[in-house]
């Protein structure tokens, strides 16, 4: 599959193992590592087969017409991936250009 992610969105998941491990959501980094590592696992394979919603407005700061998905990790907490899809020689795309979960951005969506 062809998914993509910005290097600003792959440094805010190797910063987000550390938030979360700062703030007591896991007792242990490694345990954070891995929550991150299959978040973006799932991201990356999950992506194209997902249902896609056009991305509010307020989200264009990332980028004009992207569409987002949502990934469900446990029963308080769903990441929305934020992308654009691009077709070349019969191909699709899938470019992630922002990552935020519930607790950040249910107001926008």
């Amino acid at each position: 599959m062809n998914v993509f992610i910005l290097p600003e969105v792959r440094q805010y998941f190797y910063e987000l193992s550390y938030i979360l491990y700062e703030k007591d959501y896991f007792s242990f980094l490694d345990k954070s590592e891995q929550y991150v590592e299959e978040l973006i696992r799932d991201i990356q394979e999950n992506l194209p087969t997902k249902r896609h919603k056009p991305a509010p407005n307020h989200f264009d700061k990332y980028g004009k017409t992207m569409k987002y998905a949502s990934f469900k990790k446990n029963r308080h907490t769903t990441w929305y991936a934020f992308f654009k899809t691009y077709e070349e020689n019969g191909q699709t795309f899938y470019l992630v250009r922002y990552i935020a979960n519930n607790h950040v951005i249910a107001q926008y969506l």
